[in-house]
């Protein structure tokens, strides 16, 4: 799964931050398509990301990735029956928490993939249903195969929004729950939310001194 990530993070980008067009109501798969060239091309166009900006990097991840993904569904899946365990300050920290880790682990992979192409395949059912997969590929050229992600999406009030990526076959909220459950049984809710904000502080701090050594 963790040589995967950084295609994932250049899929996750391909998510609008609602540019005028996207205010019409359109499918998922019409909506990840339409923005996938224009934000890869700010990516890959950006003297500061291609500098290794971190900073800069943050500031495109919150403005156009984060808006469409729901992060408290995607740690209640992840926690699975340990949610309930957790109180409910103990809730908010973990999808904060998560939410950071995603957002850090992601960031730090994402300009080496800047330059594969991404192709979305329409979706067949044309319905109007409130859950669905918009299926991609990332083209990796060079004779490698293609790596399928799979976007799974619920239409909210606030418009679509990302709960579960799979890459290659692989759920980014099974892949993460069996690392949950595995804390939890050793030392309860309180022992992940401290390994969390541990791997947290530690990526920021790496963060922080890759930036100060340039």
């Amino acid at each position: 799964m963790k040589k995967y990530l950084g295609i994932f993070v250049m899929l996750v980008a391909s998510l609008p931050a609602l540019p005028t067009w996207a205010m019409e109501i359109v499918g998922p798969d019409v909506l990840v398509d339409n923005t996938a060239q224009e934000v890869l091309t700010i990516v890959r166009q950006d003297k500061d990301i291609r500098a290794g900006s971190k900073t800069k990097l943050l500031e495109v991840v919150e403005a156009k990735i984060l808006p469409h993904f729901d992060f408290t569904r995607m740690t209640r899946l992840a926690m699975g029956k340990n949610w309930s365990k957790a109180a409910p300050e103990q809730q908010q920290q973990l999808v904060k928490e998560f939410r950071t880790l995603l957002v850090r682990t992601y960031c730090n992979a994402f300009t080496t993939y800047r330059d594969h192409t991404i192709t979305v395949e329409p979706l067949k059912n044309k319905t109007d249903d409130s859950d669905a997969t918009v299926r991609t590929q990332v083209l990796r050229g060079q004779g490698q195969q293609p790596v399928p992600i799979d976007y799974s999406m619920a239409k909210t009030a606030d418009g679509w929004k990302a709960y579960d990526v799979t890459v290659a076959g692989v759920s980014l909220v099974t892949n993460y729950r069996s690392t949950f459950n595995s804390q939890v049984r050793e030392g309860g809710v309180e022992k992940l939310l401290q390994t969390l904000t541990e791997k947290n502080r530690a990526l920021i701090a790496g963060d922080i001194k890759a930036q100060t050594t340039k």
